[in-house]
């Protein structure tokens, strides 16, 4: 597993169009493939858990089953960021893949056998986890691949690829599980990560320009942009996750007779398809403006969700649903749009214009990927978590969805304070110069 490239130089146009585009292209093609996988494992849960009516779980319990993954997934993106500099894209997404078995053959044996505990369960759900790390190990990856003015779009193809995962999961699963028992839900998924492995093995490369000292590359984990996006993306990717995890438990619980199996899985493909577009219009039009304009539709689709669950339709519920997923999507590609331009943007002030100052603007945006996709991730388990104490309270989603608005809303203010107004912009010097 030594396959690297020393020079590589994205920014330099001739190089781009000579070699760099072809060898960037194929690389992510095959990081999407094993970041696809991440998500199918990672996002298991959110079907097993509609299929477990002869354990006698309470909602909550239930709920906790779809919380947990998105939990440890979170916590993993940390050190799966730092994956890539230490041993190399390619090598660690051959691994990370590798790793992908465990949860699912154990979902396998666990789920034949009718006295398996709960707490068992909990454990496995857990280790499903492994699964969402993937994606900030392959998003650090990729960031390295791409020159600056396709960063945008070529994350946004990268992250699209996983977050369809979650989709797949949600088209599937109820097939393959009501044709050949809930075990399957873990085998189903054996030979589709057995080959994402072999193509990172045969056909990824590792940069040599990507090795990096993790102590340097979590200093920035001191930086205050690094916690201002960090919180942004809890509203943007952790809404997607949250949200295309719970559905299919919350319409169980609100419209138990409605065909809520048959169509969970067009929300999250919406929300992942639309990213790249999220990344596109950042590109055009900055990351900022489109962020925020975005989190004041999340605000108003929070709304309508509400009413229609009130309102006793599941069709309107549903369709009210996807106007969130895909405007999670949209603030998934805008938001990570600003990463590499907030710290590229301090990188070139703090260093000029040299390839030397673009290359450490990289590795710190890299670095800075990981640590908001982890704390983004979180969001997957607040919502859950939310949900499930909600019904425990009160038997209702209500307070769950007023607590998602002020939060959006929060969110909006944040947004427009850090990086677009304009008075009394002066006077936060770290922020001046990284207007999005």
């Amino acid at each position: 597993m030594a396959r690297w490239i020393a020079e590589w130089h994205p920014d330099d146009p001739a190089f781009w169009e000579s070699s760099g585009r072809r060898v960037a292209r194929r690389n992510l093609v095959f990081s999407i493939v094993a970041e696809h996988l991440g998500f199918t494992v990672w996002t298991l849960w959110s079907i097993v858990a509609t299929k477990m009516g002869s354990y006698e779980f309470s909602t909550d319990q239930l709920f906790w089953l779809v919380a947990v993954p998105n939990l440890i997934g979170s916590v993993l993106r940390v050190p799966y960021t730092f994956g890539p500099a230490r041993f190399g894209g390619r090598n660690f997404t051959v691994v990370s893949a590798a790793l992908l078995l465990i949860p699912a053959v154990l979902l396998g044996v666990a789920v034949n056998n009718p006295a398996t505990p709960y707490w068992l369960f909990l454990v496995i759900a857990a280790l499903a986890g492994l699964g969402g790390g993937n994606f900030a190990s392959s998003m650090a990856n990729i960031t390295y691949f791409y020159p600056r003015d396709k960063q945008g779009v070529a994350l946004g193809l990268n992250a699209a690829g996983g977050n369809v995962g979650v989709s797949s999961v949600q088209l599937v699963m109820p097939l393959v599980i009501g044709s050949l028992g809930l075990a399957a839900a873990g085998w189903f998924w054996i030979p589709f990560i057995v080959v994402a492995g072999a193509c990172a093995f045969f056909f990824m490369d590792n940069l040599t320009s990507a090795k990096a000292d993790p102590r340097e590359q979590f200093a920035v984990a001191g930086k205050a942009q690094t916690w201002v996006m960090s919180f942004l993306y809890i509203g943007t990717f952790g809404s997607f996750i949250g949200y295309s995890t719970a559905f299919p438990l919350l319409s169980q619980n609100l419209f138990p007779d409605a065909p809520y199996a048959a169509v969970a899985f067009v929300g999250p493909l919406l929300g992942s398809l639309i990213r790249p577009v999220g990344g596109w219009l950042a590109d055009r039009h900055g990351g900022a403006p489109v962020t925020l304009w975005n989190f004041a539709a999340m605000g108003g689709g929070v709304l309508l969700v509400w009413l229609a669950g009130t309102g006793g339709n599941f069709w309107l519920f549903f369709l009210a649903f996807q106007l969130l997923f895909v405007t999670s999507g949209v603030g998934n590609g805008s938001t990570y749009r600003m990463i590499p331009a907030i710290f590229q943007a301090k990188a070139v002030a703090e260093r000029g214009e040299g390839e030397e100052a673009l290359l450490y603007g990289k590795r710190q945006a890299s670095a800075a990927i990981g640590i908001i996709s982890a704390v983004g991730a979180l969001g997957g388990f607040l919502i859950n978590r939310a949900f499930g104490m909600s019904f425990a309270a009160s038997g209702s989603p209500a307070a769950a969805f007023l607590a998602f608005g002020l939060f959006y809303a929060s969110c909006f203010a944040l947004t427009w304070w850090c990086y677009m107004r304009t008075v009394g912009v002066n006077v936060v010097a770290s922020l001046a110069h990284v207007r999005v």
